[in-house]
Order: C-alpha cells, then structure tokens, then sequence
C-alpha cells in the first residue's frame, strides 16, 4: 500500500464532496458563502474525514457510503477553528498560514460561517440516506463529540485558561481535541455495520489517536517551524496554556505521544491487514512537522 497516496486520494474525494455539499460563493448572500468555503478549503489534512473513510473500510463497509458523515465532521471541526481564532477565545491573527476568519470578513460574519457550518452538518449527516437504526447512532455520536461533554467542554476549559496540571491537560485534549477524532472512528465503524466487538477496538484506538495527536500539536507549537505551522512558535507558552510540555516537558510528551501512537496500533490488532491505512494514518500523526 502506498500510504501518502491513499491519503491523497481520500483527502481529494473528501474535498470533492465537500464542494458539491457547500453553497457557490455567489449565492446569494454571497459573503457568508464566501466565508464558509474560505475556512474550509483553507488547507489541512482532513484527518478526521479520512478516519471515518477508513473507519468504514476496515469494519468491511463502503467508503463512499461514509462520505456524507465525514463532510459533516469535516464541517464541525473547520466551525470549532473558525470560532477558536476569535478575539473573544485565542485571538489568533493566522490560521494555516494565512489570514482568519474572522480578520477578513469581521467578527459577525465570521461567528455566522461557524454557525452555518455547524448546522449545515446535521442537515449533510441526517439527508445521508442511512437506515434509521443506524443514522441515529451516527448523529448522536456527532452531537455528543460536539456538545459539553467533548469539543465544547474542552474549550471551555481551556477558555478558562487553568493551572498547567496533569488533570487538567489530560480533561482539555481529550475533550477539545480527542472527542472529535474518537467520534470519527465511531461514526465510519457504525456506517460500515461494525460489531459490538470492532466498535470497542476502533474506540480506543481513537482515544490513543486523539490524544496523540493532540501531544505532538503541542510539540510542535514550541519547536516547530513557524512557515510549517502557519503561526509563531511558542505562543501557547505565552499565553500560559495548559500543554503536555508545559506539564510533562518535551521530552516526556515525546515519549507519551509515542506510547500513545503505539497503543492505538495495538488496538488494531483484531483487524490485521484491514486496519493497514489506520496503522499507517496513526505513524503519519506521530511523525507529522506541521
């Protein structure tokens, strides 16, 4: 298997789907349009979109028939960027490298893209055409990876700007950033008609993902390259967020990150060749650079 082209492959079909599903730039209102598709074709790595893809492979489904569920996902997660680059949250003056959201088109208008996002993806999600029994399962998992209980609670949190200790770390990633990961292994298991059994070991296998992933975006916000990045260097230092280096140190999160990254493939174990692209997607996230 050539990994880096799959994961091309996956991340075009997901940009693919994700601009038939958004309103042209010139419908009319036009700038609201136009700031939805300027955050979400803003670049990344569409990690989360591919995972319900290969979630659903490797449970035995149909990527395609996932393809609705991780353009919602999609859409959630560039919702949470948008509103978490507000003056009112981290104040970030750069995403991805260029401008945003909220810079180009102003506050209001960039709050109303992630609210439009946000709600656009439940109407992606619920008009997928999947059976009932197995689409409220799906959106349900979507809501609760969303709500209080994970993005949002972690962001709070976070928000709050707590002491830098190890509860605390532990609470916000795997809530801000490890709830939406887990829920998209979730949500593509379930979509490719997963047994109780497949569901247990691809759940925790996101949760060693999630909170990977997480760690090394941690890492890389002290030491790595600001052109990679797409924004300065230790400015969660700055600003006193609580990170694993920041409790840990950066050695110790290198160690934690790839303890996790070894554990999420050992979650795998019962797919055997199956889980070969998530085996692979989770080596990508513990070697990434920006």
């Amino acid at each position: 298997m050539n990994f880096e082209a799959l994961l091309a492959a996956r991340a075009g079909q997901v940009d693919q789907a994700l601009d038939q599903a958004l309103p042209g730039e010139e419908t009319y209102p036009a700038v609201i349009h136009r700031a939805m598709r300027y955050s979400v074709f803003a670049g990344g790595k569409r990690l989360r979109p591919v995972l319900v893809l290969g979630a659903a492979e490797t449970v035995g489904g149909r990527p395609e028939d996932a393809l609705p569920a991780a353009v919602a996902l999609e859409m959630v997660h560039t919702y949470s960027l948008i509103h978490d680059d507000l003056p009112a949250m981290d104040n970030d003056d750069l995403r991805r490298g260029r401008p945003t959201s909220h810079r180009v088109f102003g506050e209001g208008m960039a709050v109303l893209a992630g609210d439009a996002l946000l709600t656009m993806a439940f109407e992606r999600l619920a008009g997928c055409g999947a059976a009932p029994e197995v689409l409220c399962p799906v959106i349900l998992e979507l809501a609760r990876a969303a709500g209080v209980g994970g993005m949002i609670g972690g962001q709070v949190v976070d928000t709050a700007s707590p002491a830098a200790d190890a509860e605390t770390v532990h609470y916000i990633h795997t809530r801000k950033t490890g709830a939406l990961i887990r829920c998209a292994v979730r949500m593509g298991a379930l979509l490719g008609g997963c047994s109780d059994q497949d569901l247990a070991a691809l759940t925790e296998y996101g949760d060693h993902l999630g909170l990977a992933f997480q760690i090394v975006d941690d890492i890389l916000g002290e030491v790595g390259e600001p052109g990679k990045m797409g924004k300065p260097a230790g400015r969660d230092r700055a600003l006193a967020k609580a990170t694993y280096p920041a409790v840990y140190g950066l050695e110790g999160s290198r160690r934690e990150a790839a303890r996790r990254i070894g554990a999420a493939q050992t979650a795998l174990a019962p797919f055997g060749e199956r889980a070969a692209f998530l085996a692979a997607l989770a080596e990508f996230c513990g070697k990434r650079d920006h």
